[in-house]
């Protein structure tokens, strides 16, 4: 065949079809549909909302279950907002007669708070086995038998499911599941000290099955009628209404726990920590955390509308375009299983996933820093129309002090110097720089920004650790740490007991080679001061158990937080939650009648100039004391491809993929546009084979000829 022909013919296979999908790791169909592509490297542990505490676990258990109340998605500062409640709770204060006092009430009056809440009605369940019935109207599944579950795999294999509307008595079980010792909820034992009754309806039921609470009062928690409930606790407490947004507090028909308690069920992993049962926007359709994980539309969601209001500057951010459109806008979330960075970072780079971090490999490619301090896209970036969110958590991440040891504990100005001069000398912008790439802003207290009481500018810096210099905090000079190690009696780092180099002894469970530069960057930052960090490494249990027996001296802590209340983050260093003394999460069992009494001050007080005051005095005792080197609060840099809509911030709420909405026109366009395949080289290697083979052919050919004559 001449070789025009077979290069005519080679064109016109490649382009007679569209061959843009060739890499596309999706069905062809889904390309239309409103899906959510996203990863995830880490099987989720629990998906009981009664159990369940991590990150990585409310991406999912957040979108199926809802607690009364929720954030509100745009506004700031935070806000509560009713969900399945009818409007916020009417709170009523009592005391030990029993009588109603007025809002204003003095707190030593209050002996108990009342939160009575409306739910509405009409709300109804995802549909789910545990809920189906019989035509005689008896649940079908609650009484299986050994060969029905022996034919089971999955939860998808019964042939029926069912749904009932939400009433007031699922929040009130709910709560005495967390009672239940058998649940083991992380918040049990702080619930004790709230609300009431908890703690002995917990003793109560500690040899009962979970199946055996439905019926069993607890003197704190009522419903009042079909749609109405009434939880009571101790004292005032106002940061409780933080926790009737959380997960915990989401309702549970107690039809889930008769079907999911059937023998033999979780041997094949069919439990609610695998296959959850609520009201929210989403249900899990697919749990395989070996491949993926699926969330779909609930077909049962009540109505619940996009945001009409929020801050002053949504409007022009096109955050309001939706206003008052029934949610959720996504009709499935897809969540790929992804171990590996540069996978998943190429196929973000291709639009096959919708939303990406920014891991340290990629870093670089993906955004630069402004001589300014600032960050932008790098170019790249920009041309993909990839919209970059940076945003500081609400979690804080220290060094801390064993208060209760005899060389860097203790009250003496000899103990307090010395922290000071390694709180100097420990340089958190040097480690966000090296080991961050600049993810991080330098703690100069005990609360993150976005917490009231939190202060920005000169205001807000450690005067004992900074200065504020051409408009901005720096670091006090060596020379400072090192006379006030001269003044702590260890001049040039040396120990008068041994006259040789102060030795201090860092425990840590980071023991793998990648953690080896960070553990040589500490030890460098002691050098400074001429002592000698000895690393403890060890695993998590024999860490946790020297932070609970007072055995570790240095450590690195952090606290991500549950709620928007200074309350959250000061508690961490209250005398009563002594780690030691007490098993609480004062890790460093630090320990000052003045702090504690502004704490107990403070913590139940609202939102106030008083209350900020005592906040700011609270923050100067810290800072002198120096229990903790206040570290740094971790910047999360996210990437969002331009038609995925509606995108806003929020570190507190976890339920905000309803919110979430994609150009699936715009989302095709760009793939296509991404992903056209370039033959180019194929062709031009077709037509190298080609050549190669009419040259052997004509070789082979001549030579016969040859032959032959």
């Amino acid at each position: 065949m001449p070789f025009r022909k077979i290069a005519i013919i080679l064109a016109l296979l490649l382009t007679a079809c569209d061959v843009s999908h060739l890499n596309n790791p999706y069905p062809e169909d889904q390309n239309e549909q409103a899906i959510l592509y996203q990863s995830f490297d880490e099987r989720p542990k629990h998906l009981d909302p009664a159990i369940s505490y991590s990150e990585n676990e409310y991406a999912f258990i957040a979108q199926i279950y809802e607690p009364p109340f929720q954030y509100h998605y745009l506004k700031r500062p935070y806000q509560l907002v009713p969900l399945t409640a009818k409007k916020m709770p009417d709170i009523q204060y009592v005391n030990r007669l029993g009588e109603k006092l007025s809002a204003n009430a003095n707190i030593k009056d209050i002996a108990f708070t009342d939160y009575v809440i409306d739910i509405k009605s009409n709300i109804r369940y995802q549909p789910h086995p545990a809920l189906a019935k019989s035509d005689y109207g008896e649940y079908a599944f609650h009484h299986l038998s050994k060969n029905q579950i022996d034919a089971l795999r999955t939860l998808s294999d019964f042939n029926a499911t069912g749904s009932r509307e939400l009433v007031a008595e699922d929040y009130v079980y709910q709560i005495k599941r967390l009672a239940h010792p058998k649940t083991q909820s992380p918040i049990a034992e702080m619930m004790k000290n709230y609300i009431v009754g908890f703690g002995e309806f917990s003793e109560k039921v500690k040899q009962l099955p979970k199946t055996a609470i439905r019926d069993l009062p607890m003197s704190g928690v009522t419903a009042i009628s079909r749609y109405t409930y009434r939880i009571r606790i101790t004292g005032k407490y106002p940061q409780f209404m933080y926790w009737l947004g959380m997960m915990f507090f989401a309702p549970m028909p107690w039809e889930a726990d008769v079907f999911y308690d059937q023998p033999g069920l979780s041997d094949k992993n069919i439990t609610l920590d695998w296959y959850p049962i609520g009201t929210g926007a989403y249900l899990l359709a697919e749990n395989n955390p070996n491949r993926r994980m699926i969330l779909e539309k609930n077909p049962n969601f009540h109505l619940e509308t996009y945001p009409s209001e929020g801050a002053p500057e949504d409007q022009k951010k096109g955050l309001l375009n939706d206003a008052g459109k029934p949610l959720p806008f996504i009709d499935k979330v897809i969540f790929m299983l992804e171990k590996e960075t540069i996978p998943y970072w190429t196929k973000f780079l291709q639009g096959y996933f919708d939303a990406s971090g920014i891991a340290s490999d990629n870093f670089d490619q993906a955004v630069q820093f402004t001589g300014s301090g600032g960050v932008r896209l790098t170019e790249t970036m920009r041309q993909k129309g990839i919209q970059l969110q940076a945003t500081v958590e609400t979690s804080s991440f220290y060094m801390g002090f064993n208060m209760l040891d005899a060389t860097v504990g203790g009250t003496t100005e000899q103990a307090r110097k010395l922290r000071l001069a390694i709180s100097i000398a420990v340089d958190y912008e040097e480690l966000i720089s090296i080991f961050m790439n600049e993810r991080g802003l330098v703690a100069q207290g005990v609360l993150p920004p976005g917490i009231y009481g939190y202060e920005e500018g000169k205001a807000g810096i450690n005067p004992y650790v900074y200065d504020w210099i051409n408009g901005k905090p720096q670091r006090k000079d060596m020379s400072v740490a090192r006379q006030l190690m001269k003044e702590a009696d260890y001049d040039n780092g040396i120990d008068p007991k041994t006259n040789e180099a102060l030795i201090l002894y860092f425990d840590t469970t980071s023991t793998s080679v990648d953690d080896r530069p960070r553990m040589s960057w500490y030890r460098k930052q002691f050098e400074k001061l001429g002592i000698k960090l000895v690393i403890r490494a060890t695993d998590y249990n024999r860490f946790q158990e020297k932070m609970r027996s007072g055995n570790a001296q240095i450590y690195v802590w952090g606290w991500n937080a549950d709620y928007p209340d200074p309350e959250n983050f000061f508690f961490l260093l209250y005398g009563g939650n002594s780690k030691v003394k007490f098993s609480g999460e004062n890790a460093g069992n630090y320990q000052n009648p003045a702090f504690d009494r502004l704490f107990e001050e403070m913590r139940n007080m609202d939102n106030s100039p008083q209350r900020f005051q005592l906040i700011q005095q609270m923050q100067e005792l810290v800072r002198h004391d120096a229990p903790w080197i206040f570290g740094l609060h971790p910047k999360k840099f996210s990437l969002f491809h331009s038609w995925y809509k509606n995108i806003k911030p929020h570190v507190m709420a976890n339920n905000t993929l309803k919110y979430l909405r994609l150009d699936i026109v715009a989302r095709t366009q760009q793939r296509q546009a991404w992903n056209h395949p370039i033959f180019w080289p194929f062709l031009l290697g077709g037509v190298l084979f080609v050549l190669i083979l009419v040259y052997a052919v004509s070789a082979v050919r001549s030579r016969t000829r040859k032959t032959l004559q």
